[in-house]
Protein backbone atom coordinates (compact mmCIF):
# COMPACT_ATOMS: atom_id res chain seq x y z
CA UNK A 1 0.00 0.00 0.00
CA UNK A 2 1.62 3.51 -1.21
CA UNK A 3 1.88 6.22 1.55
CA UNK A 4 -0.57 8.86 0.54
CA UNK A 5 0.18 12.66 -0.22
CA UNK A 6 -0.12 16.02 1.37
CA UNK A 7 -2.90 16.38 -0.97
CA UNK A 8 -4.68 12.82 -0.78
CA UNK A 9 -4.88 13.34 2.32
CA UNK A 10 -6.37 16.53 2.91
CA UNK A 11 -9.01 15.08 0.12
CA UNK A 12 -9.95 12.27 2.43
CA UNK A 13 -9.97 14.50 5.86
CA UNK A 14 -12.43 16.81 3.74
CA UNK A 15 -14.86 13.57 4.26
CA UNK A 16 -13.69 13.14 7.95
CA UNK A 17 -13.82 16.49 9.73
CA UNK A 18 -13.31 15.59 13.19
CA UNK A 19 -10.20 14.02 11.97
CA UNK A 20 -7.23 15.85 11.79
CA UNK A 21 -3.48 15.06 10.84
CA UNK A 22 -1.50 14.84 14.09
CA UNK A 23 2.60 13.73 14.38
CA UNK A 24 2.48 12.25 10.66
CA UNK A 25 -1.09 10.16 11.80
CA UNK A 26 -4.72 10.51 11.10
CA UNK A 27 -5.66 11.56 14.37
CA UNK A 28 -9.19 11.36 16.59
CA UNK A 29 -10.52 11.62 19.77
CA UNK A 30 -14.30 10.50 20.54
CA UNK A 31 -15.81 11.93 23.72
CA UNK A 32 -18.74 9.13 24.57
CA UNK A 33 -21.64 9.59 27.14
CA UNK A 34 -19.75 7.48 29.60
CA UNK A 35 -17.39 4.25 30.22
CA UNK A 36 -19.94 1.28 28.95
CA UNK A 37 -20.37 3.00 25.71
CA UNK A 38 -16.33 3.63 24.66
CA UNK A 39 -15.73 0.53 25.18
CA UNK A 40 -18.84 -0.88 23.68
CA UNK A 41 -17.01 1.24 20.77
CA UNK A 42 -14.04 -0.18 20.76
CA UNK A 43 -15.77 -3.85 21.35
CA UNK A 44 -17.79 -3.64 18.47
CA UNK A 45 -14.97 -1.81 16.06
CA UNK A 46 -12.48 -4.44 16.80
CA UNK A 47 -14.16 -7.68 14.75
CA UNK A 48 -13.93 -4.90 11.50
CA UNK A 49 -10.50 -3.91 12.51
CA UNK A 50 -9.06 -7.70 12.97
CA UNK A 51 -10.83 -8.85 9.54
CA UNK A 52 -9.12 -5.74 7.92
CA UNK A 53 -5.87 -6.72 9.73
CA UNK A 54 -5.25 -3.08 10.32
CA UNK A 55 -4.99 -1.64 13.44
CA UNK A 56 -5.71 1.26 15.37
CA UNK A 57 -3.17 3.01 18.18
CA UNK A 58 -5.70 3.26 20.62
CA UNK A 59 -6.60 4.14 24.07
CA UNK A 60 -9.03 4.54 26.32
CA UNK A 61 -9.79 6.83 29.39
CA UNK A 62 -13.59 6.54 31.18
CA UNK A 63 -15.50 7.97 28.59
CA UNK A 64 -12.54 9.23 25.78
CA UNK A 65 -10.78 6.96 23.62
CA UNK A 66 -8.45 8.54 21.49
CA UNK A 67 -7.30 6.90 17.43
CA UNK A 68 -4.62 7.33 15.76
CA UNK A 69 -3.79 5.71 12.27
CA UNK A 70 -1.09 5.28 10.45
CA UNK A 71 0.55 2.34 8.56
CA UNK A 72 3.98 1.99 9.59
CA UNK A 73 4.90 -0.49 6.58
CA UNK A 74 4.49 2.36 4.39
CA UNK A 75 5.86 5.14 6.58
CA UNK A 76 2.75 7.17 6.44
CA UNK A 77 -0.67 7.72 6.16
CA UNK A 78 -2.40 5.33 3.37
CA UNK A 79 -6.18 4.75 2.09
CA UNK A 80 -6.04 1.78 4.87
CA UNK A 81 -6.26 4.42 7.21
CA UNK A 82 -8.93 6.48 5.73
CA UNK A 83 -11.04 3.87 5.21
CA UNK A 84 -10.75 2.69 8.86
CA UNK A 85 -11.49 6.05 10.19
CA UNK A 86 -14.98 6.14 7.99
CA UNK A 87 -15.50 2.66 9.12
CA UNK A 88 -14.92 4.12 12.79
CA UNK A 89 -16.85 7.28 12.36
CA UNK A 90 -19.79 4.64 11.23
CA UNK A 91 -19.44 3.14 14.26
CA UNK A 92 -19.35 5.69 16.51
CA UNK A 93 -22.61 7.76 15.31
CA UNK A 94 -24.52 4.86 16.54
CA UNK A 95 -23.06 5.50 20.29
CA UNK A 96 -22.49 9.06 20.59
Amino acid sequence: MAKLTDSQISEGLAKLPDWKVEHGKLHREYKFADFPHAIGFMTIAAPSIEKNDHHPEWANVYNKVTVDLVTHSAGGITQKDLDLATRLEGIAKKLL
